[in-house]
């Protein structure tokens, strides 16, 4: 079977094999180009070691060459080319605690982690299929090569890859290989937090995103997030949802476009829930203050994974306002827009449909409505440029220091009631006027 490579992938493995080594694309690239996905990128595998890689080409980057790997820049793109391998015991981000370099590629192919994983490519040779990786992409399986708690053992991060590679492809992870990861699920606490968040993120932004789920089923998520674990046991017992928290929180995941704050804040947003739930007299439940609870479990959620700061705030602000209702007029789109920022507030209204979505659909139209109101009044503010935040008033704390305000709370506290009052009336936000108004507030108070 011939497979239609780069010229780069190319010239790299003909530079390769005129060395006189052996040299092979691996990995996700052939999968996906038997699969007739344009792969994003290539690895190959070679019997060369890293000085000897490094002889044969002009430019290199070493980075990662006391295990195996050499960067080759190609054409102005990267190639990592890494030495047929045996690897074991990650305790970092990247790389394992040991690597013994093996001598062919049917060895470097036997400890690779999934049968759709284990293919490699030679232009002379062909496709190498040693462990039956095109029958299971044609059969849609996840499917380890060789003993799968012996593959999990030595990197256990791969029981999370099984769960991704099934979520992403939209294939199954057969029997044996999802047994092993039951087994073997304590382990993936011995993984570091970056390469689970890595993990983590390329589900949420896959097509599938509501199947991270299938992580409850093998038994990750009680070590990955045992928050989000305790959702599937809590009864949502009223008449605005027909869904226990973990299903309506993987229900609002799968109505989030495809934009990782979106769905992070989504996963998140109802993770508060079991540990405020109470039920009234009538036997409804009730999760009064879940936002407040689901802000902190999100925070240390997000913090436990190192997610960036950045995206930690804005999930934060999203998760904190999901339940909020915003008042259909300007000046309450705009209080939440001032609360949240611009974009943010336009993620706000989708998180907001997304929730209701999720919910008994009964009362989605009339939630619906108001959503599209608030958007239609936001996309109005914008487009006018209708003042919203205290920095955009026509006057600053500068301006009333010279008219007699002190620094402090008085100034901060007036600053506020001039916005107020531009928020409902943004034809007030002149010079001339907020002076004036600022000094008769002040003798009013």
């Amino acid at each position: 079977m011939q497979l239609a490579i780069s010229d780069g992938a190319r010239a790299v493995l003909e530079t390769i094999n005129s060395g006189g080594y052996l040299g092979y694309v691996v990995g996700g690239a052939v999968r996906d180009l038997v699969m007739g996905i344009l792969p994003h990128d290539y690895d190959i595998a070679t019997s060369a070691q890293p000085q000897q890689i490094k002889s044969l080409f002009k430019k290199t980057v070493d980075t990662g060459i006391r295990h195996g790997t050499v960067t080759v820049i190609e054409s102005k793109i990267g190639y990592e080319v890494t030495t047929f391998r045996q690897e074991s015991g990650y305790s970092d981000t990247r790389h394992p605690d040991e690597v013994v370099f093996l001598n062919t590629i049917s060895e470097d192919l036997a400890r690779r982690d999934f049968t759709i994983n284990a293919m490699a490519y030679h232009p002379e040779e062909g496709l190498i299929d040693l462990f039956g990786g095109q029958e299971d992409l044609q059969n849609k399986i996840i499917r380890c090569v060789g003993e799968p708690e012996t593959r999990f053992r030595e990197d256990a991060l791969r029981m999370l890859r099984a769960v991704r590679f099934a979520i992403v492809l939209d294939f199954e992870i057969e029997p044996a290989t999802a047994a092993a990861i039951r087994k073997c699920a304590l382990l993936i606490k011995k993984v570091s937090a970056e390469r689970i968040r890595d993990e983590m993120n390329k589900i949420l932004v896959s097509d599938h995103p509501e199947k991270i789920g299938l992580l409850h089923e093998v038994g990750l998520m009680h070590y990955i997030l045992p928050e989000l674990e305790v959702c599937f046991f809590v009864p949502q017992k009223n008449k605005y949802h027909i869904y226990n928290v973990g299903e309506h929180i993987l229900h609002a995941v799968a109505h989030t476009p495809c934009e990782l704050v979106l769905r992070w804040a989504a996963l998140l947003h109802d993770i508060g829930k079991p540990p405020c739930k109470s039920e009234d007299a009538n036997g409804i439940i009730h999760f009064y203050g879940h936002h407040r609870e689901s802000v902190r479990m999100a925070n240390d959620i997000l913090h436990r994974l190192r997610m960036d700061n950045e995206a930690i705030r804005d999930i934060l602000i999203l998760v904190e306002n999901h339940d909020v209702r915003i008042e259909n007029t300007p000046p309450g789109v705009k209080r939440m827009m001032a609360k949240t920022g611009a974009i943010l507030f336009d993620k706000l209204l989708i998180l907001q449909e997304a929730d209701n979505r999720a919910k008994n659909l009964k009362y989605f139209k009339d939630k619906k409505a108001k959503l599209e109101e608030n958007r239609r009044i936001y996309q109005k503010v914008l487009a006018e440029h209708q003042p919203y935040l205290v920095s955009d008033l026509a006057v600053n704390g500068k301006d009333l220091i010279r008219i007699g305000f002190k620094p402090g709370r008085e100034l901060g506290d007036m600053l506020k009631l001039l916005l107020e009052e531009v928020l409902i009336r943004s034809e007030l936000n002149r010079r001339d006027y907020l002076l004036m108004r600022a000094k008769e507030l002040r003798k009013k108070r």
